[in-house]
């Protein structure tokens, strides 16, 4: 969190390209540590039974900070520059010599590295290191912990290099590849395909972009909470991401009819984050210890470059054809992949024998 706020601040000052990629490559180190070493840590924390609704109360931070942002991202670029209002020029002076676009990057980054230091003192590693449980709630989580730990010990244990080349684990990997590719295609571009579509002003799409992410949050939350009532992961995963499939493919078919249009997004954008509560409750179901734990950074390393590929598709097909229509339309391959992938490796289906918690 520290490395990751610290590379977000720093680059309000970059004044080369190649000074650019340096923060960015940071940042990227950054996420790859702290997010896989999230998922491992709520494993240290919460039985498998309630594993998905922790997860999901942390997954929900990212809409979260997009339905917050937009408004407060809005506001902050207008510093040092000059906007025509009513055929007139409203002038936003500057702030200690830096423009908007810098605030933006210091006001997202400073908060990670407060908040991570304040984790870094305040939360211990396991429970029965933390004084502000009582040590009957101590004691009766590490039991339930230890419990399933022991169920687990008579597999084979898996070393890193195991995991890391497990099939399930590469599958996992390349359906995680897919969806990130649609969620950061649809993310960066959601904005420039209303305005394109629309003709809208600023002021109007960044309330229009706060939509989606309301409908995710809610979403997120149901998935994690049925999950863990149900005992079941694979269909709370495989769902979502075909409802994205439908409302991302349906939403070329609404231009011109704002309000459809805006509920296709909604419903894609639900089902992209939707799935991820199950989807990330997978690799603990057969890993354990350093292997789960190089299994999920591998899973959002080589996620996280259909990150890349994503955008890049959808605005090199908008840049040849002039249209976003087909970019669209390689984001819902992308999905359908996904659910596919997920579905077919068959991991987190319900056992008969076991009641639900």
């Amino acid at each position: 969190m520290i490395t990751w706020g610290f590379a977000a601040a720093l680059t309000a000052f970059v004044k080369t390209p190649w000074q650019f990629y340096v923060a960015r490559f940071l940042l990227g180190l950054g996420e790859a540590g702290f997010f896989p070493g999230v998922i491992v840590y709520l494993t240290h924390w919460f039985p498998q039974r309630d594993r998905s609704r922790a997860i999901s109360l942390f997954l929900i931070a990212t809409p979260v900070a997009q339905i917050v942002s937009p408004k407060i991202s809005n506001a902050l670029l207008k510093i040092g520059t000059n906007l025509q209002v009513n055929g007139g020029f409203i002038h936003y002076p500057g702030l200690f010599g830096l423009k908007g676009w810098q605030w933006v990057y210091i006001y997202w980054g400073v908060p990670a590295v407060l908040l991570g230091f304040i984790v870094l003192f305040l939360l211990t590693d396991r429970p029965r290191d933390a004084a502000w449980l009582t040590a009957e709630e101590r004691e009766a989580l590490e039991q339930q912990l230890e419990t399933e730990k022991a169920q687990r010990a008579g597999r084979r244990r898996m070393t890193l290099v195991d995991a890391l080349r497990h099939p399930k684990v590469l599958l996992l990997a390349a359906a995680y590849f897919c969806s990130t590719s649609a969620n950061y295609g649809l993310e960066f571009f959601l904005p420039s395909i209303l305005q394109r579509w629309y003709a809208l002003e600023l002021d109007a799409i960044t309330w229009l972009v706060i939509l989606p992410p309301c409908l995710a949050l809610a979403s997120q939350l149901f998935v994690g909470w049925n999950a863990d009532r149900t005992g079941e992961r694979r269909l709370h995963a495989v769902v979502p991401v075909f409802l994205a499939v439908i409302g991302l493919g349906l939403a070329p078919m609404t231009r011109g009819h704002l309000p459809l249009t805006i509920a296709c997004f909604m419903l894609a954008f639900a089902g992209i984050k939707a799935y991820q509560p199950a989807f990330w409750s997978l690799p603990s179901l057969f890993l354990a210890d350093i292997a789960a734990a190089g299994s999920i950074g591998l899973i959002n390393s080589i996620g996280n470059l259909g990150g890349f590929l994503g955008p890049a598709m959808l605005g090199g097909v908008e840049k040849s054809t002039g249209s976003f229509v087909g970019g669209i339309y390689y984001l819902v391959l992308s999905l359908l992949a996904c659910g596919t992938i997920i579905a077919w490796v068959g991991l987190g289906r319900r056992d008969p024998r076991t009641k639900p918690p």
